[in-house]
């Protein structure tokens, strides 16, 4: 397989790149720290300055990348990929290197099974063990689908190579609609990971605090199982919120049920914004936005947490403002991949 080498300037870093990868991906394949979050060019934290040589553009117009970045020739590194040698010019750190070395794994469909009306757990197994941090995702190559996808498991590192990813249907979605209704048993993929930098803090003595909206249920599900899984909750308490539109959207208590410390060490907190759905029910809990509840129960004893939280840009921006700049939550104690 042709090997394309790419040279980083300041802190000098050359690693090689293979065809099937972006230049972001091979970088983290090869033990550097290449800022990044979602990989898939919505965050545009991996963007660099070409010095020399030429890439071809998967995503020209990827959202990462303002007009700005575009007249000052930046690029994304998750949505390039090197024609030939490279001199780039990126900021490279010790906190973006991987502690599980990403890896491609062909892996077979096993079952799936409905969540609420458009979540829908899919399982798939690989030979060899499935590693990966709690709270961490991957990105799985679907057939007749042009670019891979980011999914976040849902359940733990395993011996028995199991992948569960936890998935929102979306409207007009090429990529759910192939998994929601071409996906059959036996059917293989391609799994490349682990990614992600909001995984559990097992050395951390502070509480937990999961916030989840939508398809961020997942990996705060598996925060939760890693945290009950190594004994952290005999030792401090997690607290798992989760914010829907409609009383029909509101899930995950279901999982927390099944780990030991339930309503004594781990406590639910659903919300919804819309209580009244138009189809007659009404939500008879807590109302508003999932941010909201968070500062009601909390309040000034925010800055004594740990947080993780995934979910929709907005969400995700307005819990992580609240916390740093209304609470003062110092920043190393939030954790948070941004998806788009």
């Amino acid at each position: 397989m042709t090997q394309i080498r790419i040279t980083t300037v300041g802190r000098e870093f050359t690693f090689n790149q293979s065809v099937q990868d972006t230049v972001l991906r091979a970088a983290l394949r090869a033990g550097v720290g290449f800022p990044y979050e979602c990989n898939s060019g919505g965050c545009g934290s991996c963007k660099f300055d070409l010095l020399d040589g030429t890439v071809e553009h998967l995503w020209s117009d990827a959202p990462g990348l303002t007009d700005r970045d575009r007249r000052k020739g930046r690029l994304l590194a998750c949505q390039c990929r090197a024609s030939t040698d490279l001199c780039i010019k990126v900021r490279i750190a010790p906190e973006f290197v991987p502690i599980v070395t990403p890896e491609r794994f062909r892996a077979k469909f096993i079952s799936m099974h409905d969540i609420t009306h458009d979540i829908r757990e899919f399982r798939f197994v690989t030979e060899g063990r499935a590693n990966f941090l709690a709270g961490q995702y991957a990105m799985l190559e679907i057939p007749g689908i042009c670019s891979p996808r980011a999914y976040s498991m849902s359940n733990v590192g395993n011996e028995e190579g199991e992948w569960h990813f936890q998935i929102r249907r979306v409207a007009g979605g090429v990529a759910t609609a192939k998994l929601f209704h071409d996906l059959h048993a036996g059917d293989e993929i391609e799994i490349d990971g682990p990614y992600g930098l909001a995984y559990l803090r097992d050395g951390v003595a502070r509480d937990i605090v999961c916030v989840a909206g939508g398809s961020g249920l997942a990996p705060m599900v598996s925060i939760a199982r890693g945290a009950a899984q190594s004994g952290l909750l005999k030792t401090r308490k997690l607290h798992f919120f989760y914010g829907g539109r409609t009383a029909r959207d509101i899930c995950g208590e279901v999982f927390l049920r099944e780990l030991e410390g339930y309503g004594d060490r781990i406590h639910f907190y659903p919300v919804v914004s819309l209580p009244s759905d138009g189809e007659g029910s009404h939500w008879r809990g807590e109302t508003g936005f999932v941010h909201e509840l968070v500062r009601r129960i909390f309040d000034d004893h925010l800055p004594g947490f740990e947080f993780y939280f995934a979910g929709p840009p907005a969400m995700t921006q307005t819990l992580q403002e609240m916390l740093m700049v209304d609470h003062h939550v110092p920043f190393e104690q939030i954790h948070f991949d941004r998806f788009f």
